[in-house]
């Protein structure tokens, strides 16, 4: 019998007799503490009605959230064959193969609607860096591998084409530099790095394997006479070797209650997600969400099954919770947290691209979609550089640097900064609509 078919009971039991069935477990006057109940839950048929008898709780926390929440139960309206094979679809994005690659490239034409043409050879641009500026921005796009799986889901859900980011910085003698918010370092941690040019694409070329797809987005002339160069190289400096963004990384996606999760995606779904990953690995789990759900509540140190508890208690749904805008000046254990393209756009405020409305803008609440599509770049293609798509026959109004695909940034160049941008903006597929000034 499908389980959408069945009629699921949840039942609690706080009776002041122990049932004949409990064996001693569970009944009398009061609730069993936790040490007290079975590890497992017991699933029972009564004819076409089924109960579930949950006798174990991660804590009292977690039970007093039951007690009046309930539990929620994910229907695989599949079923199990349908379900896993679903699951098959999405095993081969993480693997760095040609299928991996392909895999990733099909989903994202099915799921986003992307394109991806063939660009005529040379892959590699030959790159005069005398041209290239401080303030100028590094689109990527990783297409296989583990990033290259972990990119294809965050822009099916965010609606952006790229996955990564980066930004470029001269010095004082000319010197140029990348500045990025996720570089990888000896110890396998993923950092903010200020690395030279030359040590930055060599290795895109010859060491990264997710066959990364690259752009240049050069400032707007008008923006780099704005761009204050030693405000960013100051910002820069002072972010340098600190851990990558994870803190808030999911929140610059989720801004609206229903209107950023794809289908089969919605907040039930989040929260059961993350409170398994709060078994499985307590440490990620309170570096991905907890801190950032407590800094939402003004609280410290609760875990997940104590946010929802105080969240509940506040009359607060959790689903709203998760919608509460990032604040740029909040810190973390580790101090401010920013991610690939917050990193940037924080140093776009600092050296004054945002002025005079930066007091209203929280970068933290920016996808790479929302970042692409400012209106900060070069609109005059007479004005890039001579090497810029040389050799393709379609002129992008960016310079692709590397990659066999031809990229697209729907929307790019496209909207002027405004107070509390992007804080409430929905971003379903394939369309991504959003709302005027959300």
């Amino acid at each position: 019998m499908a389980v959408a078919e069945q009629l699921v009971e949840f039942k609690r039991d706080y009776s002041s007799k122990p049932r004949k069935d409990d064996h001693g477990n569970g009944g009398g006057e009061r609730s069993p503490s936790p040490k007290e109940r079975p590890s497992k839950p017991r699933w029972r048929e009564e004819g076409r009605h089924h109960t579930l008898e949950f006798k174990e709780w991660e804590g009292e926390a977690e039970l007093e959230y039951v007690k009046h929440k309930g539990v929620s139960i994910f229907l695989m309206e599949s079923g199990m064959l349908g379900t896993l094979t679903a699951l098959w679809d999405v095993f081969p994005l993480f693997t760095n193969t040609g299928w991996g690659e392909s895999s990733n490239l099909a989903f994202l034409e099915k799921h986003m609607g992307a394109s991806f043409e063939q660009r005529p050879q040379p892959w590699v641009t030959n790159i005069s860096v005398d041209d290239i500026q401080s303030g100028d921005f590094l689109a990527i796009s990783k297409i296989r591998g583990r990033w290259g799986g972990f990119e294809t889901l965050e822009k099916w859900v965010t609606g952006a084409y790229v996955g990564h980011t980066a930004v470029c910085l001269k010095d004082s003698e000319g010197k140029l530099w990348v500045g990025e918010s996720g570089h990888e370092n000896k110890e396998g941690e993923d950092i903010i790095a200020v690395l030279s040019w030359d040590e930055w694409w060599e290795f895109e070329l010859t060491k990264d394997d997710s066959n990364p797809q690259i752009a240049l987005l050069p400032l707007h002339p008008d923006m780099r006479a704005k761009f204050n160069e030693s405000a960013a190289w100051e910002y820069a400096r002072s972010m340098s070797n600190k851990p990558y963004g994870y803190h808030n990384m999911i929140f610059s996606w989720i801004d609206t209650t229903d209107g950023n999760y794809p289908p089969p995606l919605d907040a039930n779904l989040v929260a059961s997600v993350m409170t398994m990953w709060n078994k499985i690995q307590p440490a990620y789990a309170a570096n991905m969400w907890n801190e950032a759900l407590n800094r939402r509540l003004g609280t410290q140190g609760l875990d997940l099954p104590e946010i929802l508890v105080e969240t509940e208690k506040r009359g607060l749904s959790f689903d709203k919770l998760l919608t509460i805008p990032e604040q740029d000046d909040w810190l973390y254990s580790d101090g401010k947290s920013t991610s690939c393209v917050a990193f940037i756009l924080e140093m776009y405020k600092q050296a004054g691209l945002f002025d005079p409305i930066a007091s209203s803008i929280q970068v933290t609440e920016f996808t790479i979609k929302d970042a692409y599509t400012l209106n900060f770049f070069e609109n005059n293609s007479s004005r890039l550089p001579k090497w810029c798509n040389e050799g393709d026959d379609v002129k992008l109004p960016f310079c692709q640097i590397r990659g066999k695909y031809r990229m697209e940034l729907p929307g790019y160049n496209s909207m002027d900064p405004y107070p509390n941008m992007n804080e409430r903006c929905p971003s379903l597929p394939p369309k991504y609509s959003r709302l005027k000034n959300c």
